[in-house]
Formats: structure tokens, sequence, C-alpha cells
């Protein structure tokens, strides 16, 4: 059983995932946001891997992509900052505690193909990454080409459904995920404003078709009332935007990330 796995088996209902852009705000923050995320309630780490044509992504994660990218953040730097990070402290990691909690890597195909797919992965299981999310990677190509690659290295796949994905798709997808399912709340970028009263029948769909996989809801979840809203349907929901936005011009990123979480948990 994945990390991620036992993490939905242990806990029911209000799964927090954080999202959060590798290199951001500074090269070196990738590890003490993570390690503050777990130190203060989030039970799940979305890592962006920052790319410069972010399909997905509104425009205050692409503004975070353009300034890791600037911070000189690429693949192969980010698996050198995770090498460590399931490691405890004195045993030749960094200073602090280690990371317990499941991680997942966020990005887009194209830097991952240029990094080479089997060695991506093969790089990710080593540093202790539990899945991935690569919302570009079709479902063609995932079950002819790289499902199998993902599953040889241990990893969890998660796929991203919509309120215009059909029912039959939605299923197809489902089986083929493991970890959880990614529920987008709309169909639109990350950061937009959501009313989660209009989301509810959709969320409400999802659950009585009795899924294989825990839901998790994204894009628009920014604050403890949106995230109780989507926790009434789904498992638990996913912060990104409005996270990334409470890290903007912090010196003290400990800090910053203890208070956002606050506003969420408190």
């Amino acid at each position: 059983m994945s990390r991620i796995q036992e993490l939905f088996k242990k806990k029911k209902d209000h799964v927090l995932n954080i999202y959060c852009t590798a290199g951001y705000p500074q090269l070196d923050s990738t590890l003490p946001v993570m390690q503050a995320l777990q130190d203060n309630g989030a039970d799940l780490i979305e890592l962006g891997m920052p790319y410069s044509d972010p399909l997905a992504d509104g425009p205050v994660i692409q503004a975070s992509s353009a300034v890791a990218l600037a911070n000189g953040m690429t693949i192969k730097t980010l698996f050198e900052q995770l090498k460590d990070m399931r490691r405890e402290s004195g045993n030749g990691g960094p200073r602090g505690g280690r990371i317990q909690v499941p991680v997942i890597l966020m990005g887009y195909m194209n830097p991952v193909l240029q990094y080479g797919f089997e060695n991506f992965c093969k790089d990710a299981a080593a540093a202790g990454v539990d899945g991935l999310i690569l919302p570009d990677l079709p479902e063609y190509e995932f079950q002819t080409e790289y499902g199998a690659i993902i599953k040889k290295y241990g990893l969890d796949f998660i796929f991203l459904v919509t309120p215009e994905t059909s029912e039959e798709r939605i299923k197809r997808l489902d089986a083929l995920s493991t970890g959880f399912l990614y529920a987008v709340s709309s169909s639109s970028t990350t950061g937009k404003d959501k009313d989660m009263s209009g989301v509810s029948s959709y969320l409400q769909r999802l659950k009585e078709m009795k899924l294989n996989n825990p839901v998790l809801v994204g894009f628009g979840i920014k604050d403890k009332a949106s995230f109780e809203a989507a926790s009434q349907y789904a498992q638990g929901a996913i912060i990104g935007t409005a996270f990334i936005r409470a890290l903007e011009n912090q010196t003290d990123v400990p800090k910053a990330v203890k208070q956002f979480l606050n506003t969420v948990l408190q």
C-alpha cells in the first residue's frame, strides 16, 4: 500500500492537499516550505514542477513558475533537493525533521520527456515521491506507453475529471487512477473564485458513483469555508493559488505557511 493509499485509509475526510511550486519563493525554499506544511497540518503535498507554458494554471501559479525558473529550478535540481527528504535529520540530511506525508509531483509532459520519462519515474521514486499528476498526459498514451513505467516504479497516478467529463469516462479514469481522483471544480484555470454551492451537484454526482478512488476537489478552494464545503462531498480538497499568494514577498517562509494553514484548519 502506498503512502497516499495509507493516508486515505487512516483519514476518511477533510484531507488537505497543498500545492506549492518547487523553487519558490527562493530556489532553496522547496524543502523548508514542505517541512512547514507538514508541521502545520497539511496531509499531502503537491509539488509543482515549474514550466514555461503551464496550461491548467492561473496567473498566480504561472507567475510563481516564472520566478522559480528564473531562480534556476529544473527537474534535475528538484531531485537533488528531494534526495534526502525521507531521511531523518542527523543521517546526512539537511537540518530539520524529515517529510513523512505523501508527496506528489505535478507538472507537464514536455520537461518530463526532455528529462526522459523512465529516468524521471526512477529518480522520483528514488527520492521518495509517491505519485504524479501530469494533466497533459492523454489517457490513450497512459494506457499504451507510460502507465506501465509509472507502475514499475511504484508511483501512484492521479487523473483529473471535470463537471463536463462523461460518467463513462469518469469511471474509466477512476479505474486507471491510483491514490485518488482529482475533481476539478470547473473547466477553467486554477485561481478562479468558485461558488462552491454551484459545484455541489457535480460533487454529489461523483459521490453517488461510488468510485474506487477517494476524491479530492481542486481549483477555487482558497480558505476554511471553501475547504469545508468541498469536504462535505469529497474526501478533501486541494489549495494552490491562495497558498502561493500567501508566500509572495515573504521572508519568513515557515511563519507564512503556519499563518495560512491556521486560517484554513483552525
